[in-house]
């Protein structure tokens, strides 16, 4: 056990839209301290979902970010010389970080040609109960 909880970290929102969820999201997108770049792939997919969906980008990534998000995790607990699966409730902060993680995953493995056009349709398929991270949740 530890002797004091561990601080919190505080997160600055981000640039364009102020937003905190924002920059958590481009703080796991980024590779090897690249920010600036991670940024601009997320603004950039923003800006082709609201294109694709007629609809604000923002909007539409939180709603795929919920739609996504997990309510219950399995954890394997040992009774009696056999394991089993029992379902158990996720923390809120581990919800979000779990959503996040997954649709960032599911949209690197797509077939589009850029980071932005993967990660864009990524957004729209989750948007709508679809995909590989809204599968991965159910």
């Amino acid at each position: 056990m530890r002797r004091r909880t561990a601080k919190k970290n505080i997160i600055l929102p981000d640039p364009k839209f102020k937003d905190v969820e924002v920059t958590k999201f481009v703080n796991n997108l980024m590779v090897d301290g690249k920010k600036n770049i991670a940024f601009n792939i997320f603004y950039d997919s923003i800006a082709i979902v609201s294109e694709k969906t007629s609809e604000d980008g923002l909007e539409v990534w939180k709603k795929a970010v919920d739609n996504i998000t997990p309510g219950v995790e399995v954890k394997s607990r040992r009774v009696g010389g056999a394991t089993f699966q029992i379902p158990t409730p996720v923390r809120d902060s581990r919800k979000k970080s779990l959503a996040v993680k997954w649709l960032i995953k599911y949209a690197q493995g797509r077939n589009e040609k850029t980071m932005s056009e993967k990660l864009a349709g990524e957004i729209i398929a989750a948007s709508k109960e679809e995909g590989g991270a809204f599968k991965k949740k159910e």
